[in-house]
């Protein structure tokens, strides 16, 4: 027991989480709903006492757990970005939950579960690890889903989202037993020895595992639950499944391809590029007709995955620093925009559709710039952060040969930007509707940040580049 003990220090965080979400549980089951403030507070305090110890924790590659758990500069760069986005979502909710009268102390704590599950994910060195963390993160987030218990909408979103997220799982299950029974170990390095020459068994089950993993980044074709989910969920949910759960779903993508499949790579390349393709052009034409600000965000979503996953279907180094650029960019643009999604109420209640944001530079000038920017850079036009996460990953795209690929996503965001321009003239050109409650701080400072970010990205882009170049040389 005591030579075992250093093994745990590389999964400190996750420890850490892990201990914070069993107490804030025994704690609020013994306090009852007066352990709310309590709770949010201390669950936000380990989500950044989680972030400072992936910062000072060991830089270099460690395998412990027998090699299923992985502390590498790939992880630490995508755990530092789903513990921002989960500190940010979490903050972004508490208000909006209390004037809900939605505020229960179990919130807090399943967000708290689903991001151990997504650090989980993200340092996963075999495919047992990855399944535990995979699912460890979904069925918090089914329960969430459904947090709202006294709408129909939240309760079947959540349905929805479980059913499909069953299936989703068996898929991806069926497909890694495939993978084992066709390399003989789980262990991503031995799969990449075992897998020099692919078997059609071996391509199968790639199949299957990328199916799986497809639903968690809401990939077309399997992005049938995510307008429903995302409309039907309470708002600040919404902002969370946007955020972190999509990082640490592209994260798993990435290992599993690179490190586990690099032998393959032309049997996978083809599936990403179809996924890719589908996701970008269904994001770009079905938002077109939408009314509704969330149902549009959950397309918009569907269509950005389809370009972080242009990246990765380069295959190369350059495509993976581009994938990490583009989450974090793509991060920062909705929880930006969620933000401002979060404070369209008035006197009468919450608000959710393009209409409602009417002559909104007339009535609240700054939150109307603020989220025109955003729009602007979720459109990527430059010189905006969205326009330079696009061209690093097309730029991959087109060093690797997929010249194709890369002039569809450029059509595409052409034919994306007709709706979240759409939002601008909306907000700049319409008579203006009924003015909005006055903006909580913590969604003012989070819209103010994410703005910031986005507008002045590419005066000084050097350190997100560099760290995500040495993030994606850790796998290669």
């Amino acid at each position: 027991m005591i030579h075992s003990l250093p093994a745990l220090g590389p999964a400190l965080p996750e420890i850490l989480l892990a201990v914070a979400a069993i107490g804030l549980l025994l704690y609020g089951a013994l306090v009852g709903e007066k352990s709310v403030n309590t709770v949010n507070g201390l669950a936000i305090a380990a989500l950044f006492a989680a972030l400072v110890l992936v910062v000072l924790g060991p830089a270099g590659p460690v395998d412990t757990f027998n090699g299923s758990f992985r502390v590498d500069a790939f992880g630490r760069f995508l755990k530092v970005l789903a513990l921002i986005g989960a500190g940010a979502a979490l903050a972004m909710s508490v208000d909006w939950l209390k004037i809900e009268k939605q505020s229960r102390f179990e919130y807090a704590i399943l967000v708290l579960l689903s991001t151990l599950g997504m650090m989980m994910m993200i340092s996963a060195g075999d495919l047992i690890a990855l399944y535990m963390g995979l699912e460890l993160m979904s069925l918090a987030l089914y329960v969430i889903a459904a947090n709202n218990r006294d709408s129909v909408r939240s309760t079947e979103a959540g349905l929805k989202y479980f059913v499909l997220g069953a299936l989703s799982s068996g898929m991806l299950l069926y497909g890694a037993s495939l993978i084992y029974g066709f390399t003989g170990s789980v262990n991503f390095g031995r799969i990449a020895e075992a897998a020099q020459a692919p078997s059609l068994g071996l391509v199968f089950g790639i199949v299957f595992l990328f199916a799986g993993l497809c639903f968690k980044v809401s990939a077309v074709p399997f992005h049938m639950w995510t307008p429903d989910v995302y409309e039907g969920a309470p708002t600040p949910v919404t902002a969370f499944f946007a955020s972190a759960p999509k990082v640490a779903a592209i994260a798993v993508f990435i290992r599993v391809a690179v490190e586990a499949l690099p032998h393959v790579t032309p049997q996978w390349q083809q599936i990403l590029v179809f996924v890719s393709i589908a996701s970008m052009a269904l994001g770009a034409f079905a938002a077109i007709g939408q009314r509704n600000l969330k149902r549009l965000m959950a397309y918009s979503s569907i269509g950005h995955m389809g370009y972080a996953l242009v990246g990765l279907a380069a295959g190369s180094e350059e495509g993976v620093r581009g994938v990490l650029v583009y989450m974090t960019i793509y991060m920062a643009m909705t929880l930006g925009t969620f933000a401002c999604l979060l404070s369209m109420r008035r006197k009468d209640g919450m608000v959710e559709t393009i209409d409602d944001l009417s002559g909104l530079a007339r009535t609240s000038p700054l939150m109307a710039f603020m989220l025109a920017a955003l729009m602007f850079s979720l459109a990527g036009i430059p010189p905006l952060a969205g326009f330079l996460a696009k061209y690093y990953v097309f730029l991959a795209a087109i060093q690797a040969g997929l010249y194709t690929l890369a002039v569809i996503g450029v059509l595409a965001s052409v034919v994306g930007a007709y709706y979240y321009l759409r939002i601008v003239k909306v907000m700049y050109f319409d008579e203006p509707a009924p003015r909005f409650e006055p903006m909580p701080t913590e969604l003012r400072a989070i819209l103010a940040i994410s703005s910031l970010f986005i507008i002045l990205f590419f005066v000084y882009p050097a350190p997100l580049l560099t760290a995500a170049g040495a993030a994606a040389r850790a796998l290669f």
